[in-house]
């Protein structure tokens, strides 16, 4: 895939999470108040010694070259520093709250409760959680679609309060339930959104056509209202549409759902090609468990709003072991801390719907 518009990063590569001397612990309530808001389940020594020179910010923002201020923080609560390049991180989500009002004389619901989370270039993060768990709200809170509570979040150094159109600038979106103009056809959306971008209308057809292709839509489909288009081919457009932006924050929430197993590999496949390619930044809420181990390096778990457990998947497993004659799987670790089963949130959808 082209690059479309300015170059907005190099590819390079870094050494993934969960490496030799890595341990885990499970979360604690007493962490945020001992250490701030630092990652709850994550470890292994700080060695001041190992530093990452990332070339990454030579052609990013001169604001992006600053030398990131990190704080200490005890090696049982924090991301090994090797991993950490220079520059300030992706994401930085600092104890960030968000309640909504229900009623009058109603107590107000709490969606997420200071969550904390970090991720840098290139990571591909999982968000795990049951349905009403807040997965959903963080995305909206990180995009700007919801306003923060308390706490601040930040993309590549860029505070989402005081930078808005620098953060757009950079980040896209696909949610589960994607919006078109259902009388156009896919074409005439995406390159309405290309215009929105400020992107070339010839370069953009040209770079649609080559992700819709890989993502399994013929040419010869874009031309029909997308309103004619099954749910998994609109989800589809969608995953094409934020892409053709090339962003480097990319927010998926459930992008696989509705999609059939095959479309599902493809557009698997296609986040870890653009991880490689572009060195794209992911943030990805799912339900399939399968698609959580394959494709993030580092996954954070919500229960009632909160932070419950954050780690590598093996990391995740190590924490809970296994049965007798049995390793442990994400899926008992999804019971462990949330209390449910997959069934249970399957069953929630359908009553929902």
């Amino acid at each position: 895939m082209g690059q479309i518009g300015p170059p907005a990063f190099l590819m390079l590569s870094l050494p993934s999470p969960g490496s030799q001397g890595h341990q885990s612990r499970e979360a604690h309530p007493d962490d945020r108040r001992r250490y701030g808001p630092a990652a709850f389940v994550i470890s292994g020594p700080l060695h001041s010694h190992q530093t990452l020179e990332s070339p990454v910010t030579a052609t990013l923002d001169p604001q992006l070259k600053n030398e990131p201020t990190i704080q200490p923080v005890p090696p049982s609560v924090a991301r090994p520093l090797a991993v950490r390049p220079a520059g300030p991180p992706a994401l930085l989500i600092e104890d960030v709250s968000k309640r909504f009002v229900v009623g009058r004389n109603k107590k107000p619901v709490t969606a997420i409760s200071h969550v904390s989370m970090r991720l840098e270039r290139g990571d591909i993060h999982g968000v795990l959680g049951a349905n009403g768990s807040g997965k959903s709200t963080l995305i909206r809170l990180i995009c700007g679609l919801l306003t923060l509570d308390e706490g601040r979040v930040e993309v590549f150094g860029h505070d989402i309060v005081r930078d808005e159109m620098a953060v757009k600038r950079l980040i896209n979106r696909v949610s589960v339930d994607a919006a078109f103009f259902k009388k156009l056809s896919p074409m005439e959306n995406l390159l309405f959104a290309a215009r929105l971008y400020g992107l070339d209308g010839r370069t953009a057809k040209r770079e649609a056509i080559a992700i819709l292709a890989r993502l399994g839509i013929s040419e010869k489909r874009l031309g029909r209202p997308v309103e004619q288009m099954s749910r998994g081919m609109q989800q589809k457009v969608a995953i094409a549409r934020a892409l053709l932006t090339s962003p480097t924050l990319l927010l998926l929430d459930e992008p696989t759902t509705g999609l059939d197993p095959r479309s599902k590999l493809d557009v698997q496949s296609f986040i870890e090609e653009l991880r490689a390619t572009h060195d794209a930044t992911i943030v990805l809420t799912t339900h399939d468990l399968a698609e959580a181990e394959r494709l993030c390096g580092w996954i954070t778990i919500l229960n009632d709003a909160k932070v419950v457990a954050e780690d590598t998947p093996d990391g995740l497993k190590a924490l809970i072991g296994g049965a007798p004659g049995r390793e442990a799987t994400l899926e008992d670790v999804f019971m462990r801390y949330t209390g449910r089963s997959l069934d249970d949130d399957v069953e929630d959808d359908a009553e929902t719907d």
